[in-house]
């Protein structure tokens, strides 16, 4: 984090982010002298209710985060920064998008746990869109001209007001990571066995495994719990992906399975009543595949440098991870956020396993024709992931993967990432050619 101090005695000259936090109410003149590198601007957490016109004076801009702010209307003026990209506004006041507010370069918008009821047809009318995350509004609807944006890979419509899912949404090419519960759609469930409940007085907190969205993970002991377990603790009512009770919900539908990591517990009794699930603990061999996507990649994940990994290694991940979804998806739960920073994995034994359901969704087992869209959406998803083990997988002889095989793992991928969704295979079917495709390996 900056310093103001460091802004106004020219220390920060030539830099391409500035991440000011100091309870702004206004951008300080000395920003302009920037205008020629900075590209990343980040003034989330201070007390800002407009930004000033000479905004495009920032003319290398891409990047503009001003969450937790005062925000009621998104500014117009980010409309006129050309370069402009990323723009993020979480958890302000917003009500408001006036369509001029909107970059004409758009890639990735951010108005989570705000006040929007509804959207500009302008919205459609951006055709670099990707990223789309509008959870914890109050939207009803989604505006028609949206169908228009065909390049869109992730959308975050949870703890809205919608009423339906659009059939245009589940036409979309390129659609691979969908949360949409916790809206008035009207869907019926069978009711859940109840998870065991531990208060927040019988753990014994300890070191901080990870962060994501939603939440942190620590390990804790649990009185009366033999083993440590992993406790998630939820940052706020409303996450990046939806709400903690809808996670909850999706993790009860989901079951246990040898490549999922669900809950056994849930937390009670914080004392700032925040929420929390308790989980297995992974054992410390377990690593994370890659790590999120970053403000370049935008949608997709990033690999740790020059990785490359056997083949053997590659379609065993491949085989769990679509074993788990295809068990998922057999229990009407859409996981939503199906990507390799949400897969551990053993190095050494080549397990994996599928966590973080923040982003899942509950699909109705009475709509067979609604579900088989949604899911078919997540089948994208695999096929990325596919991709991304085919690219990561070493050509080294003599461990290199057999053409037959390699060729065979790109037809399933190349299948997967159809653009037509319909004609995208099942993940059941997915998962028992992994599995065909592991064992020849093996064999």
């Amino acid at each position: 984090m900056h310093t103001l101090e460091q802004l106004r005695s020219g220390a920060l000259a030539g830099t391409r982010r500035l991440d000011l936090a100091c309870g702004l109410t206004e951008l300080p003149d000395d920003i302009w002298a920037l205008a020629d590198t900075l590209e990343v601007l980040n003034l989330s957490g201070n007390r800002l209710r407009d930004l000033p016109h000479q905004l495009p004076r920032l003319h290398k801009l891409q990047v503009l985060f001003a969450s937790d702010n005062d925000f009621e209307v998104l500014p117009e003026v980010l409309g006129d920064c050309h370069q402009l990209q990323v723009v993020g506004f979480k958890a302000n006041r917003i009500a408001q998008l006036p369509p001029a507010a909107l970059p004409p370069a758009l890639r990735w918008l951010i108005l989570t746990d705000n006040a929007l009821g509804h959207l500009p047809t302008a919205l459609g009318e951006r055709p670099a869109l990707q990223k789309l995350m509008l959870a914890g509004n109050r939207l009803t609807a989604l505006p028609e001209s949206l169908q228009a944006a065909q390049r869109l890979e992730l959308l975050r419509i949870s703890a809205n007001r919608l009423s339906a899912v659009p059939v245009w949404l589940t036409e979309w090419p390129r659609l691979s990571w969908l949360a949409l519960a916790g809206n008035a759609m009207g869907w019926d469930f069978p009711e859940e066995t109840a998870l065991p409940e531990v208060p927040w007085a019988a753990l014994r907190l300890g070191a901080l495994l990870g962060e994501g969205a939603s939440g942190h993970i620590h390990r804790v002991q649990a009185s009366g719990w033999p083993q440590p377990l992993a406790l998630k603790l939820f940052k706020g009512e409303v996450t990046s992906d939806g709400l903690p009770q809808d996670e909850l919900a999706a993790c009860l539908a989901a079951g246990e399975h040898p490549s999922l990591t669900t809950p056994v517990a849930r937390l009670t009794e914080h004392p700032a009543q925040a929420s929390g699930l308790l989980m297995p603990l992974i054992p410390a061999t377990h690593v994370n595949l890659a790590g999120p996507p970053s403000l370049q990649s935008c949608t997709r994940d990033v690999y740790p440098s020059g990785l490359r990994m056997p083949p053997r290694l590659a379609l065993g991940i491949a085989h769990d991870v679509a074993n788990a979804v295809a068990h998922l998806h057999r229990r009407g739960v859409m996981h939503g956020d199906l990507y390799a920073h949400n897969i551990l994995i053993d190095p050494v034994h080549g397990q994996a396993r599928l966590g973080d359901f923040g982003a899942a969704t509950r699909l109705p087992m009475d709509q067979p024709d609604l579900r088989q869209r949604l899911l078919a959406i997540e089948v994208r998803a695999f096929g990325c992931l596919l991709q991304e083990l085919a690219d990561h997988t070493t050509a080294t002889v003599p461990v290199a993967m057999p053409e037959a095989t390699s060729e065979a793992l790109q037809a399933l991928a190349h299948a997967c990432l159809s653009p037509v969704p319909s004609e995208r295979p099942g993940m059941s079917d997915v998962a028992a050619q992994c599995g065909a495709l592991a064992n020849a390996l093996a064999a």
